[in-house]
């Protein structure tokens, strides 16, 4: 039997409403969340416990928490997820165009990561962290196949989500082109490439870099290795060895430092 018009376009508002809130959890993610003042929030969960341990920043928000009994949580997050007694809903972060975000700033000499294909969403939060301690303008990836902004992914970021843009577009070449004609040089990631991050930077530190990192596996697709200015490696002290993407992507935003 096919469904009414009426029960169909009510599924799809459901669907489109829980796609623009996000539960955070995790006593990192809520009070890093809590502290953003860009962060719109809805609905506040804890336990008594975690309470005690948010109460400043809880009272700061002035958010109106519900404590939950720690036995039976309220909040509507999947069975293994380590929430240590809190969670947050709220909408996902407006971070604004590629323009907006990657432009130097302040005599900085900006280092953006593109993600092709990285679905997971712990790589993606770990990399967050990285791009925040190595001062990345921007995280960019497409709206399919890469992690979405979700609690899991924020709580590998341990807060780096509130602090460090995470920009999900269309088209990843046309984001790479857009970064080009900003004066980016684009660097592909690539385990089989002649020359390595560090030779392909000699002399080009002071530019505008763009590191891109392809899912473990299949790597950069034929469209983005195309659009790279360069393919680069990381040098492995044996014949041997890789590391994961985020490992990677930590090494390579060091190595394209001056």
């Amino acid at each position: 039997m096919k469904k009414p018009k009426w029960v169909i376009e009510k599924e799809q508002g459901r669907r489109a409403s829980a796609a623009e809130t996000v539960w955070l959890f995790g006593l990192h993610a809520v009070r890093d969340a809590l502290r953003n003042p860009d962060r719109t929030r809805l609905r506040l969960i804890v336990t008594k416990n975690a309470y005690n341990k948010l109460a400043e920043d809880i009272d700061a928000s002035g958010m109106e928490p519900e404590i939950s009994d720690p036995r039976n949580f309220a909040a509507p997050l999947e069975a293994q997820s380590v929430h240590q007694g809190a969670a947050l809903e709220v909408k996902q972060l407006d971070w604004g165009s590629i323009e907006e975000c990657c432009m130097a700033a302040d005599g900085q000499i900006p280092r953006v990561i593109l993600l092709d294909r990285v679905t997971d969403p712990h790589n993606v939060g770990a990399i967050l962290r990285s791009a925040e301690v190595f001062g990345a303008r921007a995280v960019i990836a497409p709206h399919r196949h890469s992690a979405p902004e979700t609690g899991a992914l924020a709580k590998s970021a341990s807060g780096a989500l509130e602090r460090q843009p995470y920009l999900r577009i269309k088209n990843l070449a046309v984001a790479m082109e857009t970064l080009k004609s900003m004066g980016y040089l684009m660097l592909g990631l690539d385990g089989e490439a002649t020359q390595s991050v560090a030779q392909a930077v000699e002399g080009r530190t002071d530019r505008p870099i763009a590191l891109v990192l392809g899912a473990e596996g299949p790597g950069l697709r034929e469209k983005t290795r195309e659009t790279c200015d360069a393919l680069v490696r990381i040098n492995a002290a044996g014949e041997f060895g890789s590391l994961n993407v985020s490992n990677a992507a930590a090494v390579a935003l060091y190595a394209s430092r001056d």
